[in-house]
């Protein structure tokens, strides 16, 4: 579990001294911005083709121009092979660099105009069954910064620490299992894990739903590709219990659709307590014996973390120490 420590260093330089032996500042001097925003559409499509269209070029213009950067920077960006290219570690480095200087042109150009907000931003990456979770987090960063503007994307772990590690998101919320070493989290709040089911249900009528009970019951996993953390716990979950979750075939991209489902008798689904709030009109029981609760953690960029980070992740220590969510004896707090 990694903690903030004091204002982080000035960022490192990432641009290697060419091998031609021009300076570094000379070399950056001629690095143009279509060269940048050519390579960053390259680096996300990861498809020459697509990224030309993308940009509105023909192919051979924007390979072109990524070669040029190449040669100018002295350092190669992308692995090219006859099936599939790939960012070279010096890429991924350049890629966070070259998108923070988009933004931040797109931002001057925009305040220029008078189109732009000089409020800081947070961009906070959560799922459906996160939100209530994270949602007294929240609360409370507007309420304490109110200059703050944040803004809510729809992400599963998976492309959240994707998107942190870029820079297109500042700040995740999730189970931290698989984030990778560049990722720092902290665990706020362990989460009652229940299972959602019709109102006529036979399991309706239980205050707690043993978890035996649901071999054989047809359950609603979380799509692999969306939320594979969450599908992985409530697995282990039933395996601990005896028996392998019997799937059921659809799948949804969201809580409603998810609800819905459920609500219809199609299926159950386990889903941590913050989701009960949102149940209606199926019902959200509490699984027994005592189950391992379900782990929500922050997540960011290890390296230099802005203000803005700080204060969302020294706000949720603050109501999880002040509310016992880490506390596994405690009921959930609101």
């Amino acid at each position: 579990m990694a903690e903030l420590g004091a204002s982080p260093a000035f960022p490192r330089r990432i641009v290697n001294r060419p091998t031609s032996g021009v300076p570094d500042a000379v070399a950056a001097a001629r690095i143009e911005l279509r060269q940048l925003r050519y390579f960053v559409s390259l680096a996300e499509e990861l498809h020459f083709g697509r990224a030309a269209a993308r940009e509105h070029i023909v192919q051979s213009a924007l390979s072109q121009q990524v070669q040029r950067l190449e040669r100018t920077l002295g350092v190669l960006l992308v692995h090219r092979t006859t099936r599939h290219i790939e960012l070279t570690p010096a890429g991924t480095r350049f890629l966070l660099e070259a998108r923070q200087i988009l933004e931040h042109v797109d931002r001057a150009a925009g305040l220029a105009q008078g189109l732009t907000s000089t409020s800081p931003v947070l961009r906070v990456g959560l799922l459906d069954e996160g939100y209530e979770a994270a949602r007294p987090v929240l609360r409370a960063l507007r309420s304490r910064h109110p200059e703050l503007e944040i803004h809510q994307v729809q992400a599963g772990v998976p492309e959240q620490c994707r998107m942190l590690a870029d820079g297109r998101l500042d700040v995740g919320i999730g189970r931290s299992c698989a984030a990778p070493p560049q990722i720092a989290s902290e665990l706020f709040r362990l989460d009652p894990l229940g299972v959602l089911v019709a109102d006529d249900h036979r399991l309706a009528r239980l205050p707690v739903v043993p978890v035996s009970a649901l071999a054989g019951e047809p359950l609603l996993l979380p799509d692999e590709s969306r939320a594979p953390e969450l599908a992985e716990f409530v697995g282990e979950i039933c395996r601990t219990a005896g028996f392998v979750p019997a799937a059921h075939r659809d799948t949804v991209q969201n809580l409603r659709a998810a609800v819905d489902l459920v609500a219809s008798g199609c299926c159950l689904m386990c889903a941590p307590a913050s989701t009960a709030a949102l149940a209606a009109p199926a019902r959200w029981r509490p699984l027994a014996p005592a189950v391992p609760r379900y782990p929500w953690s922050v997540l960011w960029r290890a390296e230099r973390p802005s203000r803005e980070v700080k204060a969302f992740v020294a706000l949720a220590r603050e109501l999880s120490r002040g509310q016992g969510w880490r506390d596994p004896r405690a009921a959930l707090a609101s």
